[in-house]
């Protein structure tokens, strides 16, 4: 069973659970035991390693996502598989390496089978295994530990709660052996700025999840319970569902003033105008931002819906196509510096031919994203606008929005709220004439 061929491993994954119960009761002790042990099978795809050419797979998730999981079966099939690397683990602290780490319930040791289990030399911060490969622990509290070594591979666990940057900045300069030295970090995330721009590093495989996304691993009311704990939104969505939160210095908007604009949606018949605006993903691995928003017989502007996605040209046209049927809007604004026509015609193809398909009406940028924001921005501060929602992801960008500051994560759902805005905000008048920004 240590021996099962690789090519195996997707054949065995696609079982279903009564398929793979009754090839686990076909099974004797002995390779049972080796079974437990092949985590590719076990693994949920986010726990592997991304399939890109990466030099720091970042892996920030909420708490009991399996974070350190993946990062010990990641140390440890590195030590067992061909060659010797020289291996690396980092921790906030050296208790943190050996509690969590090495000797914690998902630590290397805890993971390792019975007869590929490494030595582990405390006073020496030394891992060994059988085949003679070796990893070395180090403490981030001591950044000067991190000057002189050369490293193949290493695990960084909980990067956000390090105490100097510089030990993040030597480590990565430690990183001087074989063909492809890699990181893998792994962190619960925290608003640092260093760390938001790690993730946007191009050299970064930047993965995300939840703490819900492991659920059948952790213990019942484990999520309620830290919920109950934290209290503050912000503080959930962090510890729970992996978001990356940040405080910038002159960001358009503040995550307080969001949350104030939060109101009850008023009844359909009291909006006076509605549009869908639409920043579409032409190729690429960008979202397209689709954001609903009206003004109403008060005068005031909301935010209706967020229904961006990430997805093919003719199922984002399809998406829009219905949320302009649901809110019986009477255009969709969207840009189109990159679509052209390309645009229009996959929303006339997409919509109900048994209705009407609103205008579409093209936005052109002219100027840079935050440029276009700020007259929307003001209308924040004027609290001329309301959210019938908490869209959560779309305020993450609106937050995050800092003048002369780009961003390499395309935020597409601010750029949506923006031309639905405008065009509202510009008057009825623009309906039959293109929105230039």
């Amino acid at each position: 069973m240590r021996n099962l061929k690789p090519s195996l491993l997707p054949l065995l994954a696609a079982l279903t659970v009564e398929q793979r119960l009754e090839f686990l009761k076909s099974l004797d002790e002995k390779s049972l035991g080796a079974f437990q042990h092949l985590w590719r099978l076990w693994a949920r795809p986010k726990q592997l390693p991304p399939p890109t050419n990466w030099q720091v797979w970042l892996l920030m998730a909420g708490r009991g996502f399996g974070k350190t999981r993946a990062g010990a079966e990641w140390i440890r099939g590195l030590a067992e598989g061909a060659g010797q690397p020289e291996l690396g683990l980092v921790g906030a602290t050296f208790d943190d390496v050996r509690q969590v780490m090495v000797e914690g319930p998902s630590g290397v040791l805890s993971i390792s089978p019975k007869g590929g289990r490494p030595q582990w030399f405390v006073s020496r911060r030394l891992l060994v295994w059988p085949n003679g490969v070796r990893a070395t622990v180090f403490s981030a509290d001591r950044p000067d530990q991190l000057r002189g070594p050369e490293f193949g591979y290493v695990w960084a666990d909980e990067i956000a709660k390090w105490r100097y940057e510089e030990a993040w900045i030597n480590l990565r300069l430690c990183m001087r052996k074989g063909q492809r030295p890699q990181i893998l970090a792994t962190t619960t995330p925290r608003p640092k700025d260093w760390l938001k721009k790690l993730a946007e590093d191009s050299a970064t495989a930047l993965v995300t999840g939840s703490s819900a996304e492991n659920a059948a691993n952790l213990a019942p009311g484990f999520a309620e319970s830290l919920r109950t704990q934290l209290q503050s939104k912000d503080l959930i969505r962090q510890e729970l569902e992996g978001a990356l939160l940040s405080a910038y210095a002159g960001a358009l908007w503040a995550r307080s003033q969001l949350e104030e604009a939060v109101r009850v949606m008023p009844a359909r018949t009291q909006l006076t105008r509605c549009v869908v605006g639409v920043d579409p993903a032409i190729g690429g691995g960008d979202e397209t931002g689709i954001i609903v928003a009206a003004k109403d017989n008060t005068g005031s502007y909301w935010v209706l819906e967020d229904a961006s996605c990430h997805a093919s040209a003719e199922k984002w046209a399809a998406r829009v196509a219905r949320m302009a049927e649901k809110w019986r809007v009477e255009a969709i604004v969207a840009e189109v510096n990159q679509g052209g026509d390309l645009v229009r015609h996959l929303l006339q193809s997409a919509h109900n031919p048994k209705t009407a398909l609103p205008p579409v009406r093209p936005a052109r940028a002219l100027r840079g994203k935050t440029d276009r924001a700020l007259p929307i921005a003001a209308a924040y501060a004027r609290d001329e606008v309301r959210h019938a929602g908490e869209f959560t992801v779309l305020c993450d960008q609106m937050v995050m929005c800092v003048p002369g500051v780009i961003s390499r994560a395309s935020p597409d759902r601010l750029d949506a709220l923006v031309w639905a805005l405008s065009y509202l905000m510009r008057g009825a008048e623009t309906s039959s004439e293109e929105l230039r920004l």
